[in-house]
């Protein structure tokens, strides 16, 4: 009588005609914690991804914000009161997105007056100069900025020839 408990615990040999079930059974749930394991590893790098995605298209508006920051603070020197409001009024726009950008890792690329380095500068063109050694960095055309160690967008510059 042992032996018959035996027999019935175990799983009952499958024939040639009828499919293994059991064993498609336990191939599905594998590979549905693998998916979900993979899932898990994956999901942050996704949410990196649409972060870099918002921020890469916000970028043209923050520069062109700096643009006409540059040309107020030139006219206010030359008119009154009018433009010192609005100036203050770009500047609490400016303040806001310089916040935003800072608290979700984004920083400027300084490059005037470092060495050209072909991942964080585009170059644009080259001016003769004496000034400066041959490579360096002399003017900035357009800002690049660093996402987390990561370029988001090189700065595109001249250098010295």
């Amino acid at each position: 009588m042992g032996d018959d408990i035996e027999d019935l615990a175990a799983p009952a040999p499958a024939s040639k005609a009828e499919p293994d079930y059991y064993g498609q059974l336990l191939r599905l749930k594998a590979d549905y914690e693998n998916f979900r394991k993979r899932m898990d590893r994956e999901k942050p790098e996704w949410i990196q991804m649409g972060e870099v995605g918002l921020l890469s298209r916000l970028l043209p508006l923050y520069d062109v914000l700096l643009q006409a920051h540059e040309q107020i603070v030139k006219a206010s020197k030359a008119s009154g009161p009018a433009s010192k409001e609005l100036m203050s009024g770009l500047e609490l726009l400016f303040k806001e997105f310089s916040k935003i950008f800072e608290s979700e890792g984004v920083k400027a690329i300084e490059s005037v007056g470092k060495p050209y380095h072909h991942d964080l500068h585009e170059v644009l063109g080259s001016v003769e100069t004496k000034e400066h050694p041959e490579g360096t960095v002399v003017e900035e055309l357009q800002r690049g900025y660093m996402w987390k160690d990561k370029v988001l967008r090189p700065a595109k510059v001249r250098i010295a020839k």
